[in-house]
């Protein structure tokens, strides 16, 4: 009987100490940083109880899912709070430090909580690469994770990056010319933002996945089509994001106030949009969308 390497053990026992450790780990990881986020007032008070739960899930099923949501955390973060004084002027949605409550929390993290879960049971705890030949619903619904983060990520950059830019937004669903902070309204900047952040999910789950997978070395080279496909959902989610906007959201202009505002009255002037979706909800149906459209072109791409 041929007794095992050194090296073999160092790992085998590395594995199972990281196995054993990995709910502490990902708990205290996710404490401390929904902690910092609420001292950095990015969180309130329901929303880092609510990012707490969400990150600690992610970061304990798999490595991927948890780096995926910080990038999107802390890139969309640091964004919402640049250019506040502009965007206090032009933003109805805006809240001073950019703070997200537990329903925003959700909406942007609660499709994806229940992905990885379905993940973490159908693949036993294991880190799986993207490949249908093994797994077609492990597949699909990793590439829906990955869609689904591309999407917040993008929505968030084309907005925060978009309202900041000196074009003139165009309405996208006539191209005509609309005040900023109109739902709906897009730049080429915010366009371009859009494709980047989803760019960053994109090489996040790739970069980490070489270093905590297992897979053939035609399979794990071909995980890099994850970064254009990442981008595209970005893009695309943006879009359908500002599609619903346009239609399904209202935006007027006050002229008490002086400023667009996302809700009809008496001295408001409508600009676009019908009353019936509001940020939150235009955001889940958005996400949705393209979770389910990154998990199809993940079926047929790997």
């Amino acid at each position: 009987m041929e007794s095992a390497s050194p090296s073999s053990s160092s790992y085998y026992y590395l594995s199972s100490f990281y196995q054993s450790a990995k709910p502490l780990l990902a708990v205290s990881i996710a404490f401390l940083i929904a902690f910092r986020a609420h001292r950095k007032k990015s969180l309130s008070a329901s929303g880092a109880f609510a990012g707490f739960f969400v990150m600690a899930l992610h970061i304990f099923v798999g490595s991927r899912f948890g780096v995926m949501l910080l990038a999107f955390f802390f890139t969309s973060s640091k964004l919402t709070k640049k250019g506040q004084d502009k965007k206090r002027k032009l933003d109805p949605e805006f809240k001073e430090g950019g703070q997200r409550n537990w329903v925003q929390v959700l909406a942007n993290s609660g499709i994806a909580s229940v992905l990885v879960v379905a993940i973490w049971a159908l693949a036993e705890g294991q880190d799986k690469c993207l490949d249908s030949k093994d797994s077609v619903l492990i597949t699909s619904l990793i590439g829906g994770v990955i869609g689904h983060y591309s999407c917040c990520n993008g929505d968030t950059w084309s907005s925060e990056l978009g309202i900041l830019s000196d074009e003139q937004p165009r309405l996208i669903t006539t191209f005509k010319p609309v005040k900023k902070g109109t739902n709906g309204g897009v730049t080429k900047a915010g366009l371009l933002a859009a494709a980047a952040a989803g760019s960053v999910i994109g090489i996040s789950f790739v970069l980490l996945g070489f270093m905590t997978t297992t897979c053939g070395s035609d399979i794990a080279l071909k995980q890099l089509l994850v970064i254009p496909i990442a981008t595209l959902a970005g893009l695309v989610g943006s879009v359908i994001d500002s599609l619903l906007g346009a239609t399904l959201q209202f935006t007027g202009f006050c002229s008490v106030r002086n400023k667009i505002v996302g809700k009809p009255g008496p001295t408001v002037k409508r600009i676009s949009g019908v009353n019936i979706l509001d940020n939150n909800a235009v955001n889940l149906v958005s996400i949705l969308l393209t979770t389910i459209l990154t998990s199809i072109a993940c079926l047929y791409i790997f």
